[in-house]
């Protein structure tokens, strides 16, 4: 029988099973994320030629471990929290089979550290993509199989969950909108675990000598249907955040509740295709699939992409001129809880995320413009603008309102949190911004000295890139201070914050409660669309997006002489 508790800040009858295994997955990629941004913040250094902190090995050792840490351990173990959350907190409801969860859990931290020994041992330095020939311990590929059980289990346990909770009624209508993304999100994990599968257990046998060979051009385009659709998990949980956060701070609706859910049932018809960006110069695959992938199939993820672009700044005018900022076109915004790192995070991870993330990702997808960029620096810029700043900076911000209220803590450094947000974003920021422009002038992805100062035949690219690589640096070092202090601030929260004290009774009637359980858990729309400084945010986007476009095109013409 499931026993709860009531949160004392929100209402919410919290299953204590759940309530345990949130904690758990979120701690544990709270840890990862501190293993994999110090490899990372190694990457950075080594890449600042006035530095190069690390020899060829361990550079490659750590470009490794920091791909594996924080593009699938760090953040799936967070969704894993998010999407346990949905389920039974926001829907009120017990969780099912919680050993079956745990099971899980106990996969994924196995699978996590058995890959990172593997990568620490020195044999398995064959980078996130792991391309043949290749061939890492086997140990390596194992582990990330172990990790994908993992999180495969996570995804059931999430599916019964729902699916009790509505036969129980713990909820009325259709699922809260950001339940609602999390489902869709869950869908993309399942499909995207599947497809890693079918490439990995064979790539496994293979490193085990059970198997002669894998066809290279093959674990190419299956890998990226795991490696680049596991980005798009990332997509709609940060997204589903976006809704969650505007709903608890400001009791936002989204603008059209009906046009929000079409726009995540898009994501799932066509987000995973965007995975084809990676493979618009490889031989062997029809120009036809390449430019359906990329063009028209991929600008209906786009559209969805905008959608929410659009209604979730839109809900929280709506909300904010609900409370009488009525002022011009940005009162609403300008008196935003700019000072609140949860509100602060989640938008700055929108705006970042759309014009860093977002509009590159559209140029790296067409396949004419792709192949100024291909394998140059810009591509893991592109990352850094939507895992980094979107993603990480999205559940950051979430956990600043997620640890307090689950461990009923004050946190410890409320001071420096205000500030850490705006460290990250513009740290990480600069750093997407510096290696695409680095990637630009053909500064390569994966090379480890772009001096060549040992080559036979040296290059001398020009010295913008040098000046970006070195800016890269600085960058990624107030990235990191920002990163370090979200760290210490949830680990310590949780380690000796101080209890928080309960409210007066006089206090119930505050804002804060309803607007969590009433916009976040039900169903509706905010019901006008007198949204007019969205708009004009939305057109400063869309003039960006132009130009942005439209300068590429123009470069991709300078180089048409080489033919």
């Amino acid at each position: 029988m499931a026993e709860f508790r009531t949160c004392p800040d929100t209402g919410f009858k919290i299953d204590l099973a759940a309530d345990k295994l949130i904690k758990w997955n979120a701690v544990t990629a709270v840890v990862f994320l501190l293993v994999g941004g110090l490899f990372g913040l190694m990457v950075a250094l080594t890449r600042w030629p006035a530095v190069h902190l690390l020899p060829a090995d361990l550079f490659y050792l750590a470009l490794t471990a920091h791909g594996l840490d924080v593009l699938i351990v760090w953040i799936v173990f967070f969704e894993v929290a998010l999407i346990y959350f949905c389920a039974c907190v926001l829907l009120n409801a017990r969780m099912v089979l919680p050993k079956v969860a745990w099971l899980g859990y106990i996969l994924m931290l196995g699978g996590a550290a058995i890959t990172n020994v593997a990568v620490l041992s020195g044999e398995s330095s064959v980078m996130f993509t792991s391309y043949p020939p290749m061939m890492a311990a086997q140990e390596f590929y194992l582990g990330i199989i172990l990790f994908a059980v993992g999180a495969l289990l996570a995804c059931l346990v999430f599916f019964a969950t729902i699916i009790t909770a509505k036969k129980e009624r713990t909820y009325e209508g259709s699922l809260p909108l950001v339940v609602f993304g999390a489902m869709t999100a869950t869908i993309i994990a399942v499909f995207t675990i599947l497809s890693g599968a079918v490439i990995l257990v064979p790539t496994w046998l293979w490193s085990l000598d059970l198997l002669a060979n894998i066809d290279t051009l093959m674990y190419r385009v299956i890998w990226w249907g795991f490696g680049h659709s596991s980005q798009q998990i990332n997509v709609v949980a940060q997204i589903s955040i976006w809704y969650a956060i505007a709903a608890i701070l400001f009791g936002a609706k989204p603008l059209s509740e009906k046009v929000s859910r079409g726009a995540f049932l898009l994501y799932i018809l066509f987000l995973q295709l965007a995975s084809a960006h990676h493979l618009l110069v490889d031989p062997g695959i029809s120009s036809e699939w390449k430019i359906f992938n990329t063009s028209y199939a991929l600008y209906l993820a786009v559209l969805a992409s905008m959608i929410h672009g659009l209604t979730v700044p839109g809900a929280i005018e709506a909300a904010q001129r609900k409370k009488g900022f009525n002022k011009g076109l940005f009162e609403w915004l300008r008196k935003a809880p700019w000072g609140n790192p949860v509100f602060s995070g989640m938008f700055l991870s929108l705006i970042l995320f759309g014009f860093l993330g977002g509009i590159t990702g559209v140029m790296m997808g067409t396949e004419q413009l792709n192949i100024i960029i291909h394998n140059t620096l810009y591509v893991p810029g592109h990352f850094h603008g939507t895992v980094v700043v979107g993603t990480t900076l999205a559940f950051m911000a979430m956990s600043y309102w997620l640890v307090p209220t689950l461990w009923q803590k004050e946190l410890v450094f409320p001071g420096l949190a205000k500030w850490q947000p705006y460290l990250f974003g513009l740290g990480m920021g600069l750093v997407s911004t510096f290696m695409m422009g680095a990637g630009t002038l053909g500064v390569p992805r994966r090379h480890w000295d772009m001096t060549f100062a040992d080559a036979t035949l040296g290059y001398d690219f020009p010295a913008a890139a040098n000046l970006m690589m070195g800016l890269n640096g600085v960058a990624a070092v107030i990235g990191s201070i920002g990163a370090a202090i979200f760290i210490l601030n949830m680990v310590g929260t949780i380690l000796w914050g101080k209890a928080k004290v309960p409210a007066p009774a006089a206090a119930a009637e505050a804002p804060a409660a309803p607007s969590v359980t009433g916009a976040a858990t039900s169903y509706g729309s905010a019901g006008t669309m007198e949204v007019p400084g969205t708009f004009v945010l939305a057109l400063i986007f869309l003039t960006a997006f132009i130009l942005y476009y439209f300068v590429n095109w123009k470069y991709l013409s300078g180089v048409w002489g080489l033919s």
